[in-house]
């Protein structure tokens, strides 16, 4: 027999004592004043002869919220030198704070000290406006307030740049942020005026307020409103064969006109074509063209079960106002709208080598913008001698698609236009498509 023998030991935890030690802290640097945005340096001389330190902490105060703090890990008793970033925060005016210094041991036992100090917004001479092709200087006008008066074009976008002040300050820029003007980013702050010419921008430091923000862009009286910076909108209703008033482009001959929702006259004049109704018109400044889209009240419409409505085209070989560099693909965000010309029937022209490849078209016809309802091969069909409509399989497309026919191609500029017609139905519709 043998006999297994396992010795244990056990030892006795050493129960942590919490809150012993003297820390000791004496803060050698002057802290009476400083400016909103500067990085104010401490020097503080720290000990603790009965344990070992923990942490040196600077920690700023406006009334009872902390706004900023820096940390120093402390390894030995001695000299510590840092920085804290005064924050520089939209309408705070000139005012006390509080400093606080905590030396703090392993034991979490720790020794607080706090200085008043006056903190005042810099009062720049100066400040920057960046553009992508120029720098200007913004002079101060009045107190937290700067301007600069140059011959500008009617919109100029640029971003602000405030210099170091004193000898503690940072750099600060202003730029633009959820359609406000924000510190800390340099993305552009798009100004704009009613035209080009001379006029002033204007920066105020304190309440960070810019001007001018004239919205010059409207269509038959109704202002675009911003999407982004290539993107505005306006929403309104025409009335088929009016007029169309565009203010506020400067070069507006130079911008593509959508020959299905508009003609333009020899005299300039521009008429609306499509069905009267109310539509969204999205001016789309990198691509120089008016996106029109016909609307249902406040949402963009849909067909009807009526064939009332609209019809959109999603898909490959198609796209406005050049196919070669804005191609709807299978983005539904790009979608093309069918102008509504009336009886239930929707129109898209295509042009050779322009909105429309002349040797591959894959595109298809919608319900609405996006995926859901759609036309496919047993809803719509074509007599056409140029293109034809998939079924699957070994059509060369899948069901609905719409594909050159084999041996055929669009000629280069060249005028082609699709028309769907409702009049017997959703379930059967009719695509016709004739040569201009």
């Amino acid at each position: 027999m043998t006999l297994s023998i396992v010795l244990t030991s056990c030892k006795k935890e050493d129960k942590y004592t919490y809150f012993v030690g003297n820390p000791t802290m004496t803060v050698t640097s002057d802290h009476q004043s400083a400016f909103f945005g500067d990085s104010l340096t401490f020097t503080v001389d720290v000990a603790d002869h009965e344990i070992a330190l923990s942490t040196v902490k600077a920690q700023l105060y406006y009334t009872d919220d902390m706004v900023s703090e820096t940390v120093i890990r402390t390894k030995e008793n001695g000299q510590y030198t840092g920085k804290i970033y005064i924050p520089f925060y939209k309408d705070i005016p000139d005012a006390k704070a509080t400093l606080k210094f905590v030396v703090q041991n392993i034991s979490k036992k720790s020794l607080e000290k706090e200085f008043d100090i006056d903190l005042s917004r810099p009062d720049y001479p100066y400040v920057t406006l960046v553009t992508a092709d120029a720098e200007y200087r913004m002079d101060k006008v009045a107190r937290n307030q700067y301007a600069v008066t140059q011959n500008f074009p009617f919109s100029l976008k640029g971003y602000i740049k405030a210099p170091k002040y004193g000898a503690n300050g940072n750099e600060l820029t202003f730029g633009w942020s959820n359609n406000v003007i924000d510190l800390g980013n340099t993305n552009d702050i798009p100004f704009s005026n009613s035209n080009s010419g001379v006029y002033t921008i204007s920066f105020n430091t304190l309440n960070y307020e810019g001007a001018p923000f004239i919205i010059a862009y409207a269509i038959n009286g109704t202002v675009f409103n911003r999407i982004d910076d290539d993107h505005f909108k306006a929403e309104l209703n025409f009335t088929q064969g009016e007029t169309v008033t565009i203010d506020g482009f400067e070069d507006l001959e130079n911008w593509w006109i959508d020959s299905d929702f508009f003609t333009k006259e020899d005299n300039g004049d521009i008429k609306f074509n499509a069905m009267s109704g109310k539509y969204r018109v999205t001016a789309d400044f990198a691509n120089k063209y008016f996106v029109v889209e016909a609307m249902n009240g406040n949402n963009l419409a849909t067909l009807n079960s009526d064939g009332t409505g609209a019809i959109w085209i999603i898909g490959e070989g198609i796209g406005k106002p050049d196919v070669s560099s804005n191609q709807v693909g299978w983005n539904t965000d790009k979608a093309l709208c069918m102008a509504p010309i009336g009886n239930k029937k929707y129109q898209v022209t295509l042009i050779g080598k322009k909105t429309a490849y002349t040797d591959y078209l894959n595109f298809k016809f919608f319900h609405q913008k996006g995926w859901g309802g759609e036309f496919g091969h047993t809803s719509i069909s074509t007599s056409s001698d140029i293109i034809f409509i998939g079924s699957g399989g070994t059509s060369g497309r899948d069901s609905g698609n719409i594909g050159l026919l084999a041996g055929k191609e669009l000629e280069e500029n060249k005028v082609y236009i699709i028309t769907i017609d409702l009049s017997a139905g959703n379930q059967n519709a009719v695509l016709t498509m004739t040569e201009q």
